[in-house]
């Protein structure tokens, strides 16, 4: 009898043991970005260099011109209309990840449109998300607050600023900033 239950209460546990394995698994990390210059795609590497995961770059299906003034127009143009350009690619297992960093220019101080697209087409309740822009003196604008809007059931955590020149100095500031917002020890 006692032998019995001793197999019971080993079966028992075995069962126990993957969903405790599970509650303290390592999070799943996305880092997604849209990067026009190539300024946030060199964040967006460094970032995904020091927390791991996946990296996946937000692109639109038709891209922007590469005059500055035109595209400074154009993208103001989309803000103020809240249009949401179609996308190239998407991600097929988002419900997989648990923090979404996600990265972006700050156009007319906010995310770009093509990182509005991407925030609007996918569920994120119950994610961390956390942005990351590069600027040329605007640092995150009204980013932050636009992106809890967008994601009202996420949890949006501090973003990250980094000027455009200085994205290729940055990966100290990365490291800090992870180690702030408690991603990285």
């Amino acid at each position: 009898m006692k032998l019995k239950f001793f197999l019971l209460t080993i079966t028992s546990f075995l069962g126990i043991m993957p969903i405790m394995y599970s509650q303290t698994a390592k999070p799943k990390i996305l880092v997604a970005y849209f990067s026009y210059s190539g300024n946030t795609k060199i964040l967006a590497k460094q970032i995904h260099k020091n927390t791991g995961g996946d990296i996946f770059e937000i692109q639109p299906v038709n891209a922007y011109p590469q005059k500055y003034d035109i595209v400074v127009s154009q993208a103001k143009k989309e803000i103020n209309s809240e249009f949401k350009p179609a996308l190239k690619n998407k991600i097929n297992n988002i419900e997989k990840y648990d923090i979404i960093f996600i990265g972006s220019p700050c156009w007319w101080s906010t995310i770009a449109p093509p990182v509005s697209t991407f925030l609007t087409d996918y569920d994120f309740s119950g994610k961390t998300i956390i942005p990351f822009m590069t600027h040329e003196g605007s640092r995150m604008g009204h980013s932050e607050k636009d992106i809890k809007k967008l994601c009202p059931k996420a949890t949006v955590l501090k973003g990250l600023p980094i000027r455009g020149g200085q994205v290729n100095q940055a990966n100290k500031d990365v490291v800090k900033w992870l180690k702030e917002i408690e991603i990285i020890q």
